[in-house]
């Protein structure tokens, strides 16, 4: 994370900025966030992300009067600007004051929702590929936080957690009915007979900004690409797995579980990758 973050229309040392230690997001999670990928000092997608941001909020009583994409972006990029992030990543949070919580203040003040801004540099990935493993954690859909990028994201980072503990990079997580849902930190893919597949959201996957960026690739490239619902089994007969998030990019697997997977120029997830490699950063 670099030094200086964007609190509140100010620029401000991370070490030294200060939010309402009562409020509806620090004690019940009230609050949601996205990660914006930034290529060439510039953030990627930023409308996509605006857009998404601005729906969980709705979706969770956040209010976001007083902040617009026009606005909130330039923050955003100021503070790219001020961090001196070339190719790197940021992370734009909405935190809501208050709700109808048990426990508040007696005076909230007039603001009711904390905008906060960091970035930090870009992922970095194992030259050797990814590995990735079944984690032992299931999603619930029946949770009204399904699909949202909440601030109650701890599941997500024990199921993370886990996978590191048995020396793996990720972890494929499934629902309450066995479907592959996503990686802990990102969406899946996989390729089989030339055809890519991805979960359906209705299993629980995240509406991800690169997810959509790469399957609109693959529309364009015409390579045949589809959404449904898929157990287990139709993950372990894949020919190539690969994983999307601002923070990965479109990385490759290369291990899952006791499997191997060779990088073979030419394939279905590398032409992707480079395609999107063109798209982030053209030449």
């Amino acid at each position: 994370m670099h030094p200086v973050i964007y609190l509140n229309r100010t620029m401000v040392e991370a070490t030294k900025a200060r939010v309402a230690p009562v409020s509806s997001a620090m004690l019940y999670g009230r609050g949601v966030f996205t990660t914006v990928a930034i290529y060439n000092g510039a953030p990627f997608l930023w409308p996509q992300h605006w857009r998404r941001l601005l729906d969980h909020a709705g979706r969770l009583a956040i209010d976001c009067s007083g902040c617009t994409e026009q606005g909130v972006g330039e923050a955003l990029e100021k503070l790219i600007s001020v961090n001196c992030v070339r190719d790197g990543r940021a992370r734009v949070i909405l935190l809501a004051r208050g709700g109808r919580d048990f426990w508040k203040t007696k005076t909230s003040g007039g603001k009711k929702t904390d905008l906060l801004i960091m970035t930090g540099e870009a992922q970095k990935l194992p030259q050797a590929g990814m590995s990735l493993a079944v984690s032992p954690y299931r999603f619930n859909t029946f949770s009204p936080l399904t699909g949202i990028r909440s601030l109650n994201y701890l599941e997500q980072v024990l199921s993370w957690e886990e996978a590191q503990a048995r020396e793996f990079d990720e972890a494929v997580m499934l629902n309450e009915r066995g479907e592959i849902v996503s990686a802990t930190m990102g969406n899946i893919f996989w390729v089989k007979d030339g055809t890519v597949y991805t979960p359906t959201l209705s299993t629980g996957a995240l509406a991800g900004v690169t997810r959509a960026a790469v399957i609109e690739l693959a529309n364009k490239h015409f390579i045949p690409l589809i959404e449904g619902v898929h157990e287990l089994p139709d993950l372990t007969e894949a020919d190539e797995i690969f994983l999307t998030s601002a923070g990965l990019s479109l990385a490759i697997v290369t291990t899952f579980d006791f499997r191997r997977y060779s990088v073979v120029a030419g394939s279905v997830a590398v032409r992707l990758r480079d395609a999107f490699r063109e798209l982030v950063q053209p030449k």
